[in-house]
This record gives structure tokens, C-alpha cells and sequence, in this order.
């Protein structure tokens, strides 16, 4: 891990270098704060068996990845949603705080009450506080989204992801641009929210279970807290 960690610094570094040579402050200021972000992520400890080795998962097919984490969650997963009076296949809410830098995942059981299940550090995220209003700005969104069964990724070349449904309506109608706003694996980001393998792999199989009861999962981005 402090390799890999290291390799991402040096390549972040890198990419600054280059940005900072074509004039771009804007993907200077982007790869300095995910740098940041990376050297700063709280871990998050998780009571599952690791995810098999990059070389390994990305050779295989998607059903195959499924097969894999199902085979290592499922059975303690189970366990920990019943610790929090939850359970697999209830409705899914998902809440995210930039400035926390938290994602938060919430299930609504049968009296239709919602339950907190996990409150998730977000390894990183590019851009600064503020909506996302063009391709290629370097800027995470902000608003109310949602997805379906269709934006779901096992194939990602970064783990696991699903489609947050950026743009929406209110983007469209503010000719707001850009597609392709994930939460997936991994801990570097350009307009995604990265969330670790072993963290993705978890809130993936909850929200796919979420998706086959209720057929879609609402995603709010904040850019933080609100408070009095």
C-alpha cells in the first residue's frame, strides 16, 4: 500500500508538471488537492477478506468479479446490515459531503423509515467546493441525481462503479456538460468519487440489491453540511 501510494504522489506530481506547463492552474489546483486527499484518507476497516490482487481482478470478466465479491461479503454483510436493523434489498439513499469529504448510505426498512447504515470516508475527489458546469473542469458535481440498474459497472476499469446520473434536468437546463460521473473503486479521481476497492465493493452490493426492489437509488451531492 505505501508503494502504491507513492506511485500515485510521484504520478500526481507528474501530472501537475504537465498541467502547470500548458497553463492549466485550474488541473494544477485539481491534482494537488486529490494528492492531498490521498495522503490525508482515514481507512476505513471493513470485516470482509481483501480484494484479489489488480493483476488478477482486471483479467477478469464481470460476472466473474460479481461471483468473487458475493462469495467474500455476502455472508458477513448480512451481519453487519442486521447490526444497524438493516437488510439486503431494502431501498437505498445515498448522501455525499464534499467538504467532509463523506459518503453516506441509508436504507428504508418496511414502516418506511430510513436507517443510517454507513457513513463512508471518500478517498478522493477532484476540483474544489462548487457545481460541475463543463466537460473536462475537474469538478466533482453537486445536486440531486439517481441511477438505475443500467449504471451499474463491474466491468470499471477502477473496481466497481455505477453512474451517479450527472447531468440532470436542472444541468441540461443550465447547458451544463459532462458524463460519466462515477462512484467506483480505487483512490484517484478526475470528476468521480473514488471510494477504495475493498469500501466500492460493499455500497456496490448493497445498491444493486437496492435496484432489483425498487429500481432506482437517488444520489445528493452537498457541497457540505447544512447548519444553523
Amino acid at each position: 500500500m505505501k508503494t502504491r501510494t507513492l506511485l500515485l504522489v510521484v504520478g500526481l506530481l507528474f501530472s501537475c508538471l504537465l498541467a502547470a506547463r500548458a497553463g492549466s492552474l485550474t488541473k494544477v489546483s485539481s491534482w494537488i488537492s486529490c494528492a492531498v486527499q490521498v495522503l490525508s484518507r482515514d481507512f476505513l476497516p471493513l470485516p470482509y477478506a481483501a480484494p484479489p490482487a489488480p493483476d488478477d481482478w482486471v483479467g477478469m470478466q464481470a460476472p466473474e468479479r460479481l461471483a468473487n465479491v458475493r462469495s467474500r461479503l455476502l455472508p458477513k454483510l448480512h451481519d453487519e446490515l442486521a447490526a444497524k436493523q438493516c437488510q439486503l434489498g431494502q431501498p437505498a439513499f445515498i448522501r455525499i459531503f464534499k467538504e467532509s469529504r463523506e459518503l453516506e448510505l441509508w436504507l428504508q426498512d418496511e414502516k418506511a423509515a430510513w436507517r443510517l447504515f454507513r457513513t463512508y470516508p471518500i478517498a478522493c475527489f477532484s476540483g474544489a467546493l462548487g457545481p460541475k458546469t463543463r466537460e473536462g473542469d475537474m469538478q466533482a458535481p453537486e445536486g440531486f441525481y439517481s441511477f438505475t440498474a443500467k449504471q451499474l459497472n463491474p466491468a470499471s476499469r477502477y473496481h466497481l462503479a455505477f453512474n451517479v446520473g450527472y447531468p440532470n434536468a436542472y444541468d441540461l437546463a443550465h447547458q451544463r456538460t459532462g458524463s460519466l460521473i462515477m462512484v467506483h473503486g480505487d483512490m484517484c479521481s478526475i470528476g468521480c468519487f473514488a471510494m477504495t476497492d475493498p469500501v466500492i465493493e460493499e455500497i456496490y452490493l448493497v445498491v444493486e440489491a437496492a435496484l432489483k426492489r425498487s429500481g432506482s437509488v437517488s444520489v445528493h451531492v452537498f457541497p457540505f453540511r447544512m447548519t444553523a
